[in-house]
């Protein structure tokens, strides 16, 4: 269908006042390397201080321009509840920016984000319950080898992509766009290795090149805290693929454990050695995930990986349309209203279908077991 000008013309609007707003990219630490040696030298006694890159933001004449967009102009119901939906989440998405590195960054992070429930609470528990699995002896891959091995699977799945190392990262990847960072010091094994791919480029990039091949670029920014929706799909598709571990769960099961600690103790050194403590953490995975939840002054984000992959999992095998959740960066609780604009013509179906979701390769009853029991 031809799309009226009005509306094209307010999504552009939209998109060009706010597509470089990147949270993680704001949060990521500039000194994480020199903070992390700096910490393990004072033997715990030395809590990080990340610094960040300095915020440029003009967030009262960004938010009056965002208010002053003519919703009106849309004429359309589903339409008018995407982008009314979407431009509230840039306000709240504008507040996290200039408040990084502040005491107010947390609450910020909870509006948007929200933190854990009991429930929550209760799968992690679960899931740090499970017997570790045995590990075999086995090769580990480089960034290097990490670097080659994405880039083969974007080529075969015919993904537009650019890989390139970074030295200065907590995470072992990381899609931002369609470019994938890797950690110049990651080292993984091949499942793990094989779970990044589907994770980064078989969801994440997929998504976003999705959403540029939409006639709207509204998918392009997301639909208000789509988190939830993409974390949980790039964690289904680990499990689909077959290379979702207890150890893969056990550091998903962490983080949410580590969010309600930020939460309650606010002390990075408290938070650590609760991870080790108590659920025999290494250290460089207990600081990696503290530090996580503790950038930009305490980022829930975290916890919403096993939330989101219970209910991805129950959409996967319950919803009709479910493919219409990699239309671009879509939240599950917008997925009617996506629906509906795609029967309509104002979008598209996705142009790439995440593998493991097109071709599923679990077999194994025991991860079945324990996908199905994270509630």
């Amino acid at each position: 269908m031809e799309i009226n000008k009005d509306i094209l013309s307010l999504d552009n609007a939209l998109h060009g006042l706010v597509s470089g707003i990147e949270i993680l990219d704001a949060i990521s630490p500039l000194n994480y390397k020199e903070q992390k040696a700096v910490f393990f030298e004072s033997k715990y006694s030395h809590s990080p201080r990340f610094v960040y890159k300095q915020n440029t933001l003009d967030a009262f004449a960004l938010k009056r321009r965002l208010f002053s967009l003519p919703i009106e102009s849309l004429q359309d119901d589903d339409l008018i509840t995407l982008y009314t939906g979407v431009i509230n989440s840039y306000i709240d998405k504008v507040d996290q920016v200039v408040s990084i590195g502040s005491n107010d960054f947390l609450y910020d992070s909870f509006r948007y984000y929200g933190e854990p429930s009991e429930k929550d609470l209760r799968n992690a528990a679960f899931v740090l319950h499970l017997p570790t699995e045995k590990q075999p002896d086995e090769t580990f891959y480089n960034a290097s080898a990490i670097e080659t091995y994405l880039k083969e699977f974007a080529i075969a799945q015919g993904y537009e992509h650019n890989i390139r190392l970074d030295e200065n990262m907590i995470a072992n990847a990381l899609a931002s766009g369609t470019t994938i960072k890797i950690n110049a010091q990651a080292k993984v094994n091949k499942i793990d290795m094989t779970a990044l791919a589907h994770h980064e480029l078989g969801v994440h990039l997929a998504t976003t090149l999705n959403g540029r091949n939409q006639p709207l670029r509204i998918l392009s920014l997301g639909c208000p805290a789509n988190t939830k929706t993409q974390e949980g799909l790039a964690i289904l598709s680990e499990y689909m693929a077959g290379c979702l571990t207890v150890g893969r769960l056990r550091n998903l099961a962490l983080r949410v454990m580590a969010v309600n600690s930020m939460i309650k103790e606010k002390n990075f050194r408290a938070s650590f050695l609760y991870l080790k403590e108590e659920f025999s953490a290494s250290d460089e995975q207990a600081f990696s995930i503290t530090a996580r939840v503790y950038r930009g002054g305490g980022f829930t984000k975290d916890y919403v990986y096993l939330r989101g992959f219970h209910d991805m999992l129950n959409a996967y095998e319950t919803s009709d349309c479910f493919h219409n959740l990699l239309c671009g960066k879509t939240a599950s609780e917008y997925l009617p209203v996506i629906n509906n604009l795609v029967n309509k013509g104002y979008l598209v179906p996705p142009k790439f279908i995440t593998p493991a979701f097109a071709l599923p390769q679990v077999t194994d009853s025991i991860q079945k077991f324990i996908a199905h029991a994270i509630k």
